[in-house]
């Protein structure tokens, strides 16, 4: 079993890191590029962020590249290169680049991807500043933990990646909306891609990587988020565009499920805490196919972690869920 990280990174990743970590900007955002297929098929993408003016280029490899990280690096000597020593799954990647940046912001998105709108880097940062009447109201700077995307297939036609969580039948499940209006909420950044508030995502944990489907990273990152009073919005004026097919979703009810409903989903707040009650090991054991021991030594698990940031919750799963009733039917993602 593993133990659930209580503070950012708590779990040490080797790792080498080829090519510069300069700053060749001064926007506040560096561009996080996570490379899917393990090669660049494209790879004037490097020179098409330059122009648009990230502060820092970091690009996430494979453990086992497919082309020659000293050449490259060559190449593009701007941009720095992280070569994990083990294959990493989405959460892992994105928190072991956000320890090798400092900027405030951080735009993540795929080796399979573009940037099709936003501006300069420097616009980006701009849009998302809270104005000055409101600064009061926010901890950092900037309005969202995450700003999601507009994104777009290989033939520009809108996907819908805004996710909304829906309970049927005592079951919480994703439905997606193609992206309408700005600030709409979105439970989590889908795929990942997105403009992250570093310092919030710091102080959230970031990725829980126990958690090994990206799926469930994902559904927990929002989830907590939500939670703990972050939010997760959109920007119309944000556009990226995959290069090939879309990703598949997997939605697959496995062992990072149980560990994201124990912290997510169980939990009950009253007043200004969160507890994980005892008389939850019944229902878990009785929905899990675990021995006895196991889901007792997971559900202790899981109520030390909730026991240790029950002042961080603002709200309870069910408040989290009725804040998307009034949306507009639903559209699923096939």
């Amino acid at each position: 079993m593993n133990t659930i990280p209580t503070i950012f990174n708590e779990t040490i990743i080797p790792y080498t890191a080829v090519g510069g970590k300069e700053k060749i900007a001064s926007s506040g955002i560096s561009a996080v590029v996570l490379n899917r297929s393990g090669q660049y098929q494209n790879r004037t993408i490097f020179s098409e962020l330059e122009k648009i003016g990230f502060d820092n280029i970091i690009s996430v490899e494979s453990c086992a590249p497919h082309y020659d990280i000293e050449d490259l690096s060559g190449r593009f000597p701007f941009v720095r290169f992280i070569l994990p020593e083990k294959e990493l799954n989405l959460g892992e990647q994105i928190n072991l680049a956000v320890s090798d940046i400092d900027t405030p912001l951080f735009y993540v998105f795929h080796s399979d991807m573009k940037i099709i709108a936003g501006g300069t880097a420097k616009r980006m940062a701009e849009r998302l500043n809270v104005n000055s009447d409101e600064k009061d109201n926010f901890e950092s700077g900037f309005k969202s933990l995450c700003t999601v995307p507009i994104i777009m297939n290989s033939n520009y036609e809108v996907l819908p990646t805004i996710v909304v969580p829906m309970t049927h039948r005592r079951k919480m499940n994703p439905v997606f909306l193609e992206p309408q209006n700005e600030d709409d909420l979105s439970l989590y950044p889908f795929d990942g891609a997105g403009i992250y508030d570093r310092q919030r995502f710091i102080n959230m944990g970031g990725f829980d990587t126990t958690l090994i489907t990206p799926f469930w990273q994902l559904m927990d990152f929002g989830f907590r988020a939500n939670l703990w009073g972050e939010k997760i919005s959109l920007s119309v004026k944000l556009k990226l565009s995959y290069n090939g097919d879309l990703p598949a979703e997997k939605f697959t009810v496995d062992d990072s499920y149980k560990r994201f409903y124990m912290k997510n989903l169980a939990p009950v707040f009253r007043n200004d805490y969160a507890h994980l009650p005892f008389f939850g090991f019944l229902s878990y054991l009785f929905n899990s196919a675990d021995d006895p021991f196991s889901s007792w030594e997971e559900f202790k698990e899981c109520r030390k972690w909730v026991a240790k940031n029950k002042f961080r919750w603002k709200r309870d799963a069910r408040d989290v869920t009725n804040q998307w009733d009034s949306a507009p039917e639903k559209t699923r993602l096939n």
